[in-house]
């Protein structure tokens, strides 16, 4: 005779200290549970309202320059460290988790300073800053370096140029760096005159960006609208994109070597593809006055742009429209920003002479977190993710307060888009013969494409 008997361990159901829950067998027929959607529906908007209620991504304010912060830069193999430049010619060097000046230069240059950069190498203390006194500065942040407060460092090694310059940056593995003015000049360390004059045209380059993934590629972009490509190995340019507006800063994508992102007048960030720059791969459009400044996370999926409107956007590189917006009372035109390289903070500098700190993602605490947190945090980021297009639940993901000067701007902008959309079609609808053809928005901002 066979007899059937139910056999349990006693391990699918005993708990395993006293602070661990009571372990429950579950059936997960779907029959069993009607109101799982519902259940499911309302997880996801609590979870979309919890986000916002504990949304704070202000961290700290980090005073000390009595001028405006103009031009910043991140250390790639220190994450602690970021090195600013403002109008009155004083470098700083901050410790972001100090939150505070741990080197200073009062008057590294006469004159405002338009750009610093790290020297690449985790072995490398030293940087190079650049100003309108025509001179290049390598400075070391070394122990040995640091001067009593109010007198300046002595600085490493020092090189003239011919004119003012607007910008610098430094090679991914050489001993090469690039300055900017009224042409491209490519410095070698061990020279004191530019090894190479680079130029096409343009009166004066607002920006020079080398690409540190395709090391031999770097990008400008002038006043007179234009972003220039270079190759160093022949030191002659590659291609010539023109736009309505002039561009104000280059961002490379680390993680995509032909990708690269541009600050522009009109409001608007584009993302472009070197391989064919005839249309923008993505427009974003949000902010309502001139964007200063753009960059890359290290992933290479989120863009931090600044703008002139006095805030601070966050976009997803796949979505035209921004995912978060910063903005405080105090805070002025921002003209630098730049994400951290372990992704999870923001930093921006602006008009008021403020270094500002963010966080990343604006309801994200810091912390280890125990395996039941890091589930609950996953699953609430799932079930959103899943509602997000419900009405209920998008409304409550796209609720952002902002100062009332940038809504008014942003309701302005929208009419006189509609406007000049509506015009558009009434003189297509009307015209006689050969109507205008219609210009997607991506090949809107572009003049031409010029290749050598």
């Amino acid at each position: 005779m066979k007899v059937k008997a139910l056999s349990r361990s006693t391990a699918d159901y005993t708990r395993e200290t006293k602070s661990d829950i009571q372990r429950l067998p579950r059936n997960v027929d779907p029959e069993l549970h009607p109101l799982e959607r519902a259940r499911e529906y309302k997880r996801a908007l609590n979870s979309a309202k919890l986000e916002r209620m504990f949304a704070k991504p202000f961290i700290a304010s980090m005073s000390g320059h009595i001028d405006g912060i103009y031009t910043m830069a991140k250390n790639p193999w220190d994450l602690d460290s970021i090195i600013t430049g403002s109008g009155d010619g004083e470098l700083r060097l901050w410790s972001l988790s100090d939150q505070k000046t741990v080197w200073r230069a009062p008057e590294a240059h006469r004159g405002i300073v338009k750009g610093v950069c790290n020297v690449p190498g985790g072995e490398s203390d030293r940087f190079l800053s650049v100003g309108t006194d025509k001179l290049v500065k390598v400075w070391s942040r070394s122990e040995s370096a640091v001067a009593v407060d109010g007198v300046t460092p002595e600085t490493i090694a020092t090189y003239s140029g011919r004119h003012p310059f607007s910008g610098i940056d430094h090679h991914r593995n050489r001993p090469l760096f690039t300055t900017c003015s009224s042409l491209v000049e490519v410095w070698d360390v061990d020279r004191s005159e530019p090894i190479a004059n680079l130029s096409w045209g343009a009166d004066t380059i607002n920006t020079v960006r080398m690409n540190q993934t395709e090391v031999n590629v770097l990008a400008s972009c002038g006043t007179d609208r234009s972003v220039i490509l270079y190759d160093l190995r022949t030191n002659s340019p590659l291609s010539k994109l023109v736009m309505t507006l002039s561009t104000n800063a280059i961002a490379w994508n680390p993680m995509e070597a032909f990708m690269f992102a541009t600050a522009n007048e009109d409001h608007n960030v584009y993302i472009f593809d070197m391989r064919r720059m005839d249309h923008a791969v993505s427009v974003l459009r949000n902010h309502v006055s001139a964007v200063m400044d753009v960059d890359y996370s290290p992933t290479g999926q989120e863009l931090v742009s600044g703008s002139y409107d006095r805030s601070i956007r966050l976009w997803d590189v796949n979505k035209a429209h921004s995912r978060d917006i910063y903005h405080t009372k105090r805070m002025q035109r921002v003209f630098c920003v730049k994400f951290t390289q372990d992704n999870k903070y923001v930093l921006s500098g602006s008009d008021d002479s403020n270094l500002r700190l963010w966080r990343a993602k604006a309801s994200e605490r810091v912390g280890i977190k125990s395996n039941r947190q890091q589930a609950s945090i996953e699953y609430a980021e799932k079930l959103k993710d899943r509602y997000k297009f419900v009405p209920e639940v998008q409304k409550v993901l796209r609720q952002r307060n902002v100062p009332a000067g940038i809504k008014k701007a942003s309701q302005t902008k929208q009419i006189m888009l509609q406007s000049r959309k509506r015009k558009e079609e009434n003189e297509r609808k009307h015209a006689k013969s050969n109507p205008k053809p219609r210009v997607p928005e991506r090949r809107k901002a572009i003049i031409g494409v010029t290749n050598k």
